[in-house]
């Protein structure tokens, strides 16, 4: 059984840490997990997390740095950059950021002024924090306004975009969403920009594996500037990164360092050159058309549930509940109980509050990295579904759930 490396050290040093660590795994490998922003890093990544990369000081950039004896770790962040502008065909890339949200502070940071009108989908139609919510530093700094999607297909709707750009003049036009099931027109979005004279950001965070893989089509082309994460579709550790034009290259990397943030996570930066290597290989662009067909399953096989805007493009599905009269927060209590970890989330135009919500949220980045198909995304839509709609069968849809995962666990083989 795998539990990292160096495992024993810390059952010596440590035993009430070292049985979290025991707990998790026994708990990721209890169960189905649906949660559409985690996935499940290889051995390799978790061996470059675990490494004595992370006691090195590393302020500033590789060549460039704050410190002594940086020459080691210089060349794992090379390798990291040259890695991210290959796979994604960007001109620049920064991958200090600690998480999407710094990112995206970063990318701010790099294009406005506090003040200054952005526009960004809104939080209730799928819209990320970062993206202009008044509780978030974004909402706060700048003047924030919100498209959002149509009540009919419950799709962007780009002639409100078009219409908010050329009436409110934005400096910044943010694409990208954290729970929107379709893919998004980016040429179209750059058009907008370019008619308004706005820069273009695209927030990919959820989506930028996918990209990696070939299997949906990436904002690197069109954006000015594109955020991402590397702990969900990408496989990676958790992390974020900035791709952008040479244009823009200077003043990103001065937006990050130093303005936003000190010393980078060197073990971390190694772990995501390592994530960005397995992303260019043959297998992961067959991981990335795999998920996209697993989330196509399991949204059709969500029997009784209405899928928001129809279905999915994408590694996620967004399920609307009200038919069956259930909140998204009680359906999540539901699944919990009977093995199965997924999120309550709002739906466009949603009637309940955000703490409650009407639908939920599923995705299959980790059930594909266990090696599911589509043949068990059948099967788990039914025993979500089941969960979902008869709470009293929950000790049968667990015992049913135990019995899929043992086919199918993680991290079975020590390093």
């Amino acid at each position: 059984m795998y539990y990292g490396p160096d495992f024993g050290a810390l059952q010596r040093e440590d035993p009430e840490i070292a049985q979290v660590l025991l707990d998790e795994v026994d708990r990721v490998r209890g169960g189905l997990q649906l949660i559409a922003s985690e996935n499940f890093t290889s051995p390799a990544v978790l061996a470059a997390l675990g490494s004595t990369l992370t006691n090195k000081y590393a302020e500033g950039y590789p060549g460039r740095r704050y410190y002594g004896g940086c020459e080691v770790v210089d060349r794992a962040e090379r390798l990291a950059v040259r890695r991210a502008t290959t796979l994604f065909g960007a001109d620049h890339a920064n991958v200090q950021p600690h998480s999407g949200a710094s990112a995206n502070l970063a990318a701010y940071a790099a294009l406005l002024q506090p003040g200054d009108t952005m526009l960004a989908m809104a939080l209730p139609h799928g819209g990320h924090l970062t993206h202009g919510s008044k509780v978030n530093f974004s909402g706060r700094w700048f003047d924030v306004v919100s498209y959002g999607v149509r009540r009919d297909t419950e799709l962007i709707d780009y002639d409100e975009v078009r219409d908010l750009a050329r009436r409110r003049r934005p400096k910044l036009i943010v694409c990208g969403a954290t729970a929107y099931p379709r893919l998004i027109d980016f040429g179209i979005f750059r058009g907008i920009a370019d008619e308004v004279g706005a820069w273009l950001m695209a927030d990919v965070a959820h989506t930028i594996g996918l990209m990696a893989a070939g299997t949906i089509p990436s904002a690197v082309p069109y954006a000015d500037v594109v955020t991402f994460t590397t702990h969900k579709a990408l496989r990676g550790p958790r992390g974020g990164g900035i791709l952008c034009t040479a244009e823009l290259a200077a003043k990103v990397d001065r937006a990050v360092f130093p303005f936003v943030q000190g010393g980078p996570l060197m073990h971390a930066i190694a772990a995501k050159a390592v994530a960005f290597g397995e992303a260019m290989r043959p297998e992961f662009a067959d991981y990335g058309r795999r998920v996209v067909e697993n989330a196509r399953t399991l949204c059709e096989a969500l029997e009784g549930m209405r899928p928001v805007s129809g279905g999915t493009d994408t590694h996620l599905a967004l399920i609307d509940l009200r038919a069956l009269g259930v909140t998204g927060a009680e359906a999540e209590r539901r699944c919990a109980a009977a093995g199965i970890t997924l999120n309550r989330n709002a739906i466009p135009y949603d009637p309940e509050p955000p703490a409650i919500t009407s639908g939920l949220r599923v995705g299959t980045p980790c059930v594909t990295t266990q090696g599911m198909g589509v043949e068990e995304l059948r099967e788990v839509g039914t025993l979500v579904s089941r969960a979902v709609r008869y709470p009293e069968t929950a000790d049968e849809v667990r015992e049913r759930v135990s019995e899929l995962v043992a086919k199918h666990q993680p991290y079975l083989s020590e390093l």
